[in-house]
């Protein structure tokens, strides 16, 4: 190929066609979004979009079908909006899954819909033969050599029919990894490249289907097998395999240097039109450019940055120096676009439905418990404080995992193939603001969803492998719903999903060094040095909350500072004071609308949090490495702990919060934005990234009081985390397609906490509660402090009868009994196993701001209040560690006060209910009590009480309380737990089935339920 009309202005090649292929799994973008995208199109120098959306109506499922007036209208009207913007509208078809081929009936049906599509004003076309069995009907083997040959025989006729415009065919063998049995010996790829038109472009994803990097070696086999340079269909942004994944990184990965060898990229990339700014953004500003960035600072190890480094952790020679116009620097990339980005907030937009992802069917998670991983992976056991060793899971390992997951589907063999159930019909192309969901068409195609795709000897992972394009998405579930996207509506026949447009930056990549020696005041996140990944480029580090001063992070080039007031700059003007410039009072509402404003640091905090698939932003991997650094250390929090080490550990967790809080700020600031599209499609995975750093500070500060004993880190180890051996190299290699690694960062930091709880806790909430409000906020859990006993003995008091108030059973002067009886024991005798939910409400602080102090001494524990409102406690739960144990306590410390302060007399007044007469009789006959049956309390030791009280505004709460408090066990080396409830007491009975527990014994009035974590 030759290169033509290049100039200083646009160098590119004429012929070299770059953009956007509409190509993923799920609801489809509107007639309206798409028209937005062709004005962004056009603005940043792209040429291309392909209208390929796997669920959409009539594009595979009905793909016979002609479209209607209406829907030829919608199209219409997409065709003539690209034509006026000088984009290349490309209609796409996937006729594959179960066509035939030597079907001249079939050809002429193919026949007629492009032809349909060609009166609209079409001039490019397109035959998608992706995700589809690689077998020909009986029918076709009669006809022809090979399943290739009928590909090429129906393209090659059709491109011929339509008059030979621009064409582009998507193989079914479209990666290296998908080449049977390799790119260069594949016959399938071959008969492509010798029969198939020369004049038809074929498009490539790369080595895998969701490929880290392109090389040049890569694109010059593809290049040689297929006689022509690929169109890259670029799945490095697609999300549609993942419901707890977006990607809001920068184009990276890929050389601008690949474009003279390539005859196009298109990217596919996220399901959420408004996430795309970034992906789409970068990459216009990657196809404009000739060369990446010199990468002589790619490689610097970690040891020479730190002797680098300044007092500000920032290396001189990092700071990016000033590149050419075509030179090519992800970072800078970034920032351009953030800056683009963030007014698009500002635009109001309504918000719309939810956006539907495919949803595979089994999920098989690491199961971490310490009898898991000794069964798995019999590693030792060793009494130090020292970071416990973490073993490698394998294929083996997960085989095993079922007979450990009572709760989970079964592993699927990895010969066997998933099978996802078809998706509900949608149709884009009848509305120019809806995308209409119709579940009374039934959709014929149940895909196959496993092709070509084996599961590796040794990989840490917590999911077997689902293809990114095999999976049809199922309706979300109403729980499912509720966590991910505000919807005021339920679905139903002909339900309208109405969708947005919004656009999404990253930050600069910044690295994260670890290193215990703390000098000069530079940060450190743990021991081992991380080994940089040859891609990964170093950055200053700049991720340190600030001490008292101005943090650059937060207030820069602002007006206002986090608490909305006017910042004040010291000033060294010899101005006499008649001169001085009076102040400007500033109102209340313009303070709260300053503090409520998005700025382009809490959007490189949220491309930090959402980055690519193979790896974490800068941001995102110090909360990983301070969560485990803090956890692995936490023995240094003891009395005979010592002192430096002690005063780091208080450091590091007030760096946590602080980033915490960040987060959760960014999360009111993106619900007060104007952009209500933006607002609903990031919003439910930020939620979620706030609740799950919710449940990490609320385990910090239950270690940070220090009641747990000397072998903390034995009692944690065999969870497969990050931090597991080769777990990040295996993430950040790119060898594996990221769908073995589920969920994201979110999902890796939720990993940490030492038991894994998700499966059977996420049943927590009630299936017939509200989504929460859209400017809710996940609410906290923290340890108990005698400032709560009050609200706990009330909520105790608001559910004890059958989830019901139980004040009328009780005389005035004894609405005491129901807690002293249930949840005061605990409170007295085991405070440091209590925990509770605060709801802050929709109020807030400004807690992204904390100091630096390394003062030691505690905290006052007076009412914390949150813009002059004390946040509700909602819920506890409360344990022991040893039933046994504790009833013994109790006759010793509790039961002689309780008989004293209600006299067994008491049982003989008139004005007693039965349950006010049976709470004294409890005192009174304590030690003759039946007790859970030995089998019970030797397999689930602990005792366990909870109550929460309805919050629809966040009912994950209970799981994550829970998940704390089993985690606190856990660290106290219990690992399982029991509770015992009323037989009558159906309310707690579905409470604790909703948590994991199941019920092993019923002893007369009596029902024990336990679970083991």
């Amino acid at each position: 190929m030759t290169e033509s009309s290049v100039d200083d202005g646009d160098f590119r090649r004429k012929d070299f066609i770059c953009g956007v292929v509409e190509g993923f799994y799920g609801r489809p973008w509107t007639t309206e979004q798409r028209k937005d995208l062709f004005i962004k199109l056009k603005k940043w120098g792209l040429d291309m979009y392909v209208y390929a959306p796997k669920d959409d109506y009539k594009h595979r499922a009905y793909w016979r079908e002609l479209y209607t007036v209406e829907e030829a209208e919608h199209l219409t009207s997409l065709i003539s909006e690209a034509k006026s913007q000088g984009i290349t509208f490309c209609y796409a078809l996937s006729p594959g899954l179960d066509i035939t081929y030597s079907s001249q009936k079939e050809i002429t049906i193919l026949k007629r819909k492009l032809e349909q599509v060609s009166q609209f004003g079409c001039t490019c076309f397109s035959l998608l033969f992706d995700d589809i069995e690689p077998e020909m009907s009986e029918a076709d083997k009669q006809i022809f050599q090979s399943f290739a040959h009928a590909q090429v025989s129906v393209t090659n006729e059709i491109h011929q029919h339509l008059g030979c415009p621009r064409f582009l065919l998507c193989p079914t063998q479209y990666c290296s990894t998908r080449a049977v049995p390799t790119v260069n010996s594949s016959e399938y790829l071959n008969t492509l490249g010798t029969k198939l038109s020369q004049e038809i472009d074929i498009m490539w994803t790369g080595p895998k289907v969701i490929s880290k990097t392109l090389t040049t070696e890569c694109i010059e086999e593809i290049t040689q097998v297929l006689r022509r340079p690929p169109v890259i269909w670029d799945n490095l942004h697609a999300n549609d395999y993942d419901q707890k994944r977006i990607f809001l990184g920068p184009y990276c990965g890929r050389s601008p240097e690949l474009i003279p060898l390539l005859r196009g990229v298109l990217t596919n990339p996220n399901c959420e039109y408004n996430a795309n700014m970034i992906p789409i953004r970068t990459l216009a500003h990657w196809a404009s450019c000739r060369m990446d960035a010199p990468a002589h600072n790619e490689a610097v190890s970690w040891d020479i940055k730190l002797e680098r480094e300044g007092d500000q952790g920032v290396c001189e020679d990092e700071v990016p120096l000033a590149l050419g116009k075509h030179v090519y620097h992800h970072r800078q990339a970034l920032r351009q676009a953030i800056n683009e980005w963030l007014p698009e907030f500002s635009i109001p937009k309504t918000a719309q439905g939810p956006v539907i992802k495919p949803q595979p069917t089994a999920i098989i998670p690491i199961v971490p418990s310490v009898n898991t991983c000794m069964s798995l992976v019999g590693t030792t056991s060793t009494a130090s404080v020292s970071v416990a060793q973490i073993p490698t899971v394998t294929t083996t390992h997960l085989q095993a995992l079922p007979d450990l997951c009572a709760q989970q589907p079964p592993l699927m063999s990895t010969s066997e193939n998933f099978n996802p159930v078809s998706n509900p019909v949608m149709n884009s192309l009848v509305s120019p603001t809806k995308v209409i969901l119709n579940e009374s068409i039934p959709n014929p195609i149940i895909p196959m969803a496993n092709s070509n795709i084996a599961v590796p000897s040794e990989i840490p992972i917590s999911t077997l492998p689902v293809p990114i394009l095999g999976l049809k998405p199922l309706e979300e579930k109403i729980d499912e719903a509720m966590e991910k996207i505000d919807v005021h509506e339920s679905l139903s026949n002909d339900s309208v999903l109405e969708t947005s447009f919004m656009d999404v930056r990253k930050e600069e990549d910044q690295i994260i060094v670890d290193d215990d020696e703390q000098k000069n005041g530079d940060m450190s996140v743990g021991d081992t040095p991380q080994t940089l990944s040859p891609s990964r480029p170093v950055e200053p580090l700049d991720v340190d909350p600030p001490s008292t001063a101005a943090d650059s992070d937060v207030v820069m080039n602002e007006p206002y500072s986090e608490n909305g007031s006017m910042q004040v700059e010291p000033s060294n003007s010899p101005l006499s004071a008649d001169m001085m410039v009076e102040p400007v009072e500033v109102s209340d509402e313009a303070r709260e609308q300053s503090a409520n404003a998005l700025t382009a640091d809490d959007l490189l905090l949220l491309c930090d949090l959402f980055y690519l698939p193979f790896e974490h932003g800068s941001r995102g991997l110090r909360l990983l490495h301070d969560f485990h650094w803090l956890t692995t250390h936490a023995a240094s929090i003891l009395p005979r702990g010592s002192k430096p080490e002690t005063s780091e550990w208080r450091r590091r967790l007030r760096r946590f919060g602080w980033w915490g809080a960040r987060a959760r700020r960014l999360a009111r600031r993106l619900a007060a934005a104007a952009n209500r599209e933006l607002h609903a499609e990031l919003r439910p995975y930020l939620w979620d990234l706030c609740a799950v750093l919710a449940l990490l500070a609320a385990f910090l500060h239950w270690l940070e009081l220090g009641k747990f004993p000397a072998n903390i880190a034995t009692n944690m180890q065999g969870s497969y985390t990050w931090f597991s051996r080769g777990w990040r190299e295996a993430f950040e290699s790119g060898a594996q397609e990221p769908w073995v690694f589920r969920g994201g960062l979110a999902a890796d930091l939720r990993r940490l906490v030492p038991l894994d709880c998700g499966p059977d806790l996420r049943h927590a909430l009630p299936l017939a509660a509200p989504p929460p409000p859209p400017c809710a906020l996940p609410h906290r859990v923290r340890p108990y402090a005698p400032r709560d006993e009050l609200p706990v003995c009330t909520i105790c008091h608001k559910t004890c009868r059958d989830g019901a108030d139980c004040s009328d059973l009780f005389p005035s002067d004894l609405q005491s009994l129901p807690a002293d009886r249930l949840v005061m024991p605990f409170l007295t005798l085991t405070p440091e196993l209590c925990m509770v939910i605060e709801d802050d409400g929709d109020c807030f602080t400004d807690d992204a701001t904390e100091g630096d102090d390394d003062s030691e001494g505690d905290k006052p524990e007076g009412e914390v209040k949150v813009n002059g409102v004390k946040p509700e406690i909602v819920g506890y739960a409360c344990a022991a560690l040893n039933s046994k144990e504790f009833y013994k306590k109790q006759e010793i410390a509790w039961i002689p006060e309780m008989c004293i302060k209600y006299p067994e007399e008491l049982v003989q007044r008139e004005d007693l209910s039965q349950a006010a007469k049976e709470c004294i009789s409890h005192f009174h006959q304590f030690s003759s009590l039946e007790r859970a049956p030995a089998a019970v309390s030797a397999a689930h030791p602990a005792l366990l009480t909870c109550c929460v009280l309805p919050a629809p505004r966040d009912p994950h709460a209970p799981a994550r309380l829970l998940t704390c408090l089993l985690a606190a066990l856990r660290a106290n080396g219990a690992s399982g737990v029991h509770a015992c409830i009323n037989s009558t007491d159906h309310y707690l009975q579905q409470f604790y089935s909703k948590l994991g527990f199941v019920e092993l014994a019923r002893d007369g009035t009596r029902v024990y339920l336990a679970r083991s974590f």
